[in-house]
């Protein structure tokens, strides 16, 4: 399964064709890009459907192990310019079809600690936001609405391949409405934290004490989360910070409940 290919033109890299432009992401495919993430989409549910890359690039790979119906491609660093529109200089590419989200009443069942996103619609600070889940305990991050596409190719590339491995999914409701689906982690036991800067809110710390399950709610870098998310939670909590600091980045503050909620689940037991 593994052939030489030499065109550009030739339509079997047609996955991997423009990847630049704005309409490659209606494909509604999974990008993977270098070793290290290819290796854990081939790991993952999503169904690969060919890799491309440097000869020595799929050599390696293949001495780890690949199924043998998934077609691999090998091609020069020129052609894989021509082809992708720009030096994909790691070398290697997995191209997947995307499989449906995990249901959340799975998710619920099992989960102690998830993420819920509102409005983040920055590719880049979701990638962060699921390295980071996956690196500190968190189970599942769950999509309020205006959220961007977990499977951009950047946010694929950010989260090192996590977001291929951690559950997510997404919530329904509009702009007004998707904070009434909250109520369903409210029925399984969760424990609902807004994150905000509001020096009224609680320390964190306090807000996470002694809490079996726990959600923690993040909003847009700028915004932060909406007054009708906020009214939905059970407690509003804060990180405290240095004197004239009244903000952290999005991916940065999130990195750090996460990282106190497992420190606080580690004196549950």
């Amino acid at each position: 399964m593994r052939l030489r290919i030499d065109d550009p033109a030739d339509p079997r890299l047609d996955d991997v064709r423009d990847l630049n432009r704005s309409d490659a992401a209606d494909r509604r495919l999974v990008i993977a890009e270098g070793p290290l993430v290819v290796g854990r989409l081939l790991e993952s549910r999503f169904p690969v459907r060919c890799i491309v890359g440097f000869g020595p690039k799929l050599d390696a790979l293949e001495a780890e192990g690949v199924p043998e119906d998934i077609p691999r491609y090998e091609v020069s660093r020129e052609t894989l310019a021509a082809v992708a529109g720009f030096d994909m200089h790691r070398g290697l590419l997995a191209v997947a079809d995307r499989a449906p989200e995990t249901p959340l009443a799975e998710i619920l069942a099992t989960a102690r600690t998830v993420v819920v996103l509102e409005g983040v619609g920055d590719h880049e600070n979701i990638g962060a936001m699921f390295r980071n889940a996956a690196g500190m305990g968190v189970d599942a991050v769950l999509f309020g609405n205006g959220c961007g596409d977990p499977l951009y190719r950047r946010v694929v590339r950010v989260s090192m391949g996590h977001v291929l491995r951690l559950p997510y999914a997404h919530l329904e409701g509009t702009y007004t409405t998707w904070q009434r689906s909250l109520q369903q982690l409210s029925d399984a036991g969760f424990h609902l934290v807004s994150l905000t800067p509001d020096p009224a809110a609680e320390h964190l710390a306090d807000a996470l004490e002694g809490r079996e399950k726990v959600a923690l709610l993040v909003g847009a870098e700028g915004p932060g989360l909406t007054e009708h998310a906020m009214r939905a939670t059970d407690v509003r909590a804060r990180i405290p910070m240095a004197p004239g600091t009244d903000s952290l980045n999005l991916a940065t503050c999130a990195a750090i409940a996460f990282y106190e909620r497992d420190r606080s689940t580690r004196s549950l037991g």
